[in-house]
């Protein structure tokens, strides 16, 4: 790995010097935009809009567009002045507990490492922080941007998580909050047996992108000459409508049968019905039966026998 930055981690009176690796990389498949014919490669210029003309990297300056339309331009040098209060410095502001830090606040994940000169003190931070069981909250600035980031412990090594700024996240403003919806007792007893059954420890290795490599295939074919074939793909029901409950016990008795455990009866909560509620569960076969009343007949005699 590469460094991409090098700093220092201010904590308190101690400053321990750093190096910043980004801790993750995207693998996925990119093409380029080509001549279908030829296989060329397809080029973009950069063209003023007003004179038509190619403009060269160097005449690129950012704009902001105001309300009115108008544009204002704004140089490297308008920005070199910019209080900047981290840069190169991952500064502590305070330890809070992981579990208060919404992991939607989280953006990228970097890998921190100490000079040779501050191991010491590196590992001082690490041990205090898995000891407390905490994340450091701190303010770095990273390419000219400041942000809020946290400080955990992964494998040994001080992660950095940049994260977003309180007013960068949206408020869900869905109708479906307002309604009031009622989920029977019964139906939550399921919900959470369903849970149970399904709960396992977290390893990342069992899971790969089969989109990727099913797409590397296909390359893979073509580059072989081979015919490609395609897949079949199952078509998936959007249209019925299903019973909550019975859609629940059978996704337990499922989860329970891949695991290899027997199904087992319904969760208390499930079976603790009212007297009443057991009573029209039994006579709901026989609604059924009187919409079609010669299938009645036939029940009616059977019972008789």
């Amino acid at each position: 790995m590469r460094a991409i930055w090098k700093g220092a981690v201010s904590f308190g009176l101690v400053s321990i010097p750093v190096k910043l690796y980004t801790a993750t990389e995207e693998k996925d498949v990119s093409f380029h935009q080509v001549h279908r014919s030829d296989g060329g490669r397809i080029r973009y210029k950069r063209v003023c809009q007003l004179d038509g003309e190619e403009v060269a990297y160097a005449d690129i300056a950012k704009g902001y567009e105001l309300p009115s339309g108008e544009t204002v331009v704004i140089t490297d040098d308008d920005l070199a002045d910019l209080p900047l209060t981290s840069s190169r410095v991952v500064d502590v502001l305070s330890f809070v507990p992981l579990e208060q830090v919404d992991p939607i606040y989280f953006a990228k994940s970097y890998y921190l490492e100490p000079d040779k000169t501050a191991t010491k003190p590196y590992v001082l931070l690490r041990d205090a922080l898995e000891q407390a069981d905490s994340v450091a909250l701190v303010k770095v600035a990273i390419r000219t941007r400041e942000t809020l980031a946290t400080l955990r412990v992964r494998d040994g090594v001080l992660v950095l998580e940049t994260m977003v700024w309180p007013d960068e996240v949206r408020t869900p403003d869905f109708g479906f909050l307002d309604e009031d919806v009622t989920v029977r007792p019964q139906e939550l007893a399921m919900a959470q047996s369903l849970i149970e059954s399904m709960s396992a420890d977290f390893d990342p290795d069992q899971y790969h992108d089969e989109y990727r490599e099913a797409l590397e295939q296909v390359i893979e074919a073509k580059v072989e000459g081979r015919e490609v074939v395609e897949q079949p793909v199952e078509a998936e029901d959007t249209g019925s409508v299903v019973d909550l409950m019975a859609a629940l016990r059978a996704s337990v008795a499922a989860a329970k049968k891949g695991r290899g455990e027997p199904a087992g009866d319904e969760p208390a909560a499930a079976g603790a019905e009212a007297p009443a509620t057991k009573a029209a569960a039994k006579k709901a076969p026989a609604k059924k039966a009187t919409a079609k009343k010669a299938p009645a007949k036939k029940a009616a005699s059977r019972r008789s026998a």
